[in-house]
């Protein structure tokens, strides 16, 4: 189906809730309170991830893992992301946000709670599949914010959730080294991860979906014949039709076969559209950062004599720009009169630079200037990636799109480590040098084609 284009909503428009747990227009208040909300569900989302992860490695070690086994188990889990995040991602669009983001935490909860349990490499394997599965909270969020707020609003309000996740992130391994420290500390944290998802799943079920009535019907009387912001129309009609593949809130548990079947109709609807380009580039863009930040310890130590306890401060430093970056984004985008293509254009031209003045630093401090401008240059493309698949693709799959988007980028974690392994082998600048090529070749692709993302038109997504 063809994208329609909508009127512009207020910025945080409240939309609630329909059947299947979708937003629909409402009040401001209420929309404000809600998107607040899903910062916090960002922020505990990766606070409580980046508490375990960093410890995983040994814990699994500790088990009696070899370092083979360790690696198996890694590319495991990222081959599962890889497949399950379209089908979850367009899985939200069929069933509605809220039952699909309950399932995902709490099924990501029961994942941590086996790691908790893991006194066997097994167990920690089998502890691995629903988090590698279901864990997608992140890009469901992202997919309901984009239903929320209007296209203007949505590179700010993105940037918001970014930035909230990533001070999550930056805080998250700090509890965790102090945790593990304590007896039976990496079981300890696992199971406080656990608890931290159950929390999660208990503030999505007490966000305001079904909050309508008067003040709606007041909010919307009194914005008529005026020139303020309507909310944005609900997306997904279409799928209220079972000719159209639609699943009704009755029909969540009593058609599993045709959830499945409409999943799969969509995922091939995204493969056999025009979207190909606007992929590309953030696979090209993902796989060049990616190759930046592979070696960066280890190239720092032989270039300039950095341990890496230096390296740790200056990732640190720049992920703590890339949170006030995020905070940022609002007036920057109006600084570019909400071009989005414009503004990717110039944060990706921006990072090809800064990725080449890295390789070719003289002194640690060069390197300390790029990795500054980075984190912005970075956090701004991230969101604006996003936001320009969503515009050209549509809101009426949004969970689709931006599933298959993590599926792209879990494509480039895949390459970037055998890229910067055979890199490596001529030069230590030899990853970011690569990188430098795959970002221009990604600034070539949007320049090719300029038309269709200044256009802002729809692009079919066939078959659906």
């Amino acid at each position: 189906a063809h994208a329609q284009r909508r009127p512009a909503a207020g910025p945080m428009e409240e939309e609630e809730e329909d059947d299947g747990g979708r937003a629909a227009p409402g009040n401001a208040v209420a929309s404000g309170r809600f998107v607040r909300c899903l910062y916090a569900v960002g922020f505990l989302d990766l606070f409580g991830v980046s508490m375990v992860v960093p410890l995983m490695n040994l814990h699994i070690k500790s088990l009696g893992a070899s370092h083979t086994v360790a690696g198996i188990i890694g590319s495991l889990y990222g081959i599962m992301q890889l497949f399950s995040s379209p089908c979850v991602g367009c899985w939200s669009d069929i069933v509605g946000r809220r039952y699909s983001l309950l399932a995902c935490i709490l099924l990501s909860a029961l994942g941590y709670f086996l790691l908790g349990i893991s006194t066997t490499v097994l167990l920690f394997a089998i502890s691995r599949v629903p988090v590698g599965i279901f864990k997608h909270t992140l890009s469901i969020s992202k997919a309901l914010l984009s239903d929320l707020v209007s296209e203007r609003d949505r590179p700010l309000v993105m940037g918001r959730f970014n930035a909230a996740s990533s001070v999550g992130f930056i805080l998250g391994p700090v509890v965790g080294g102090y945790l593990t420290e304590l007896e039976d500390g990496f079981y300890q944290t696992s199971f406080i991860c656990a608890f931290i998802f159950l929390l999660n799943a208990g503030l999505v079920w007490m966000l305001p979906w079904g909050e309508e009535g008067s003040g709606n019907r007041e909010h919307q009387q009194s914005n008529k014949g005026t020139d303020s912001f309507s909310a944005k129309t609900n997306c997904d009609q279409h799928l209220k039709s079972a000719t159209n593949g639609a699943i009704t809130r009755d029909s969540i548990f009593l058609s599993p076969w045709i959830q499945v079947a409409t999943v799969l109709k969509r995922i091939k609807g995204i493969a056999c559209s025009d979207l190909w380009d606007i992929f590309l580039v953030r696979l090209l863009m993902s796989v060049a950062i990616l190759l930046y930040y592979s070696n960066f310890s280890l190239a720092l130590d032989e270039r300039f004599g950095v341990k890496p306890l230096f390296a740790g401060y200056l990732m640190s430093y720049s992920s703590a720009l890339g949170v006030l970056a995020g905070c940022l984004l609002g007036p920057i985008t109006r600084l570019y009169q909400h071009n989005t293509y414009r503004l990717l254009l110039h944060s990706s031209s921006l990072t090809c630079v800064l990725i080449l003045l890295y390789a070719s630093a003289p002194s640690i401090w060069m390197v300390i200037l790029s990795s500054t401008f980075l984190a912005f240059s970075t956090t701004i493309g991230r969101t604006c990636i996003i936001d320009l698949e969503l515009t050209i693709g549509g809101n009426e799959a949004s969970g689709t799109l931006l599933g298959v988007g993590q599926s792209v980028t879990s494509v480039g974690r895949i390459i970037a480590p055998l890229l910067s392994g055979i890199s490596q082998e001529f030069s230590p600048c030899g990853p970011p040098s690569l990188g430098v090529g795959l970002a221009l070749a990604a600034i070539l692709v949007m320049n090719v084609n300029k038309q269709k993302y200044c256009g802002r038109g729809s692009v079919k997504l066939k078959n659906q």
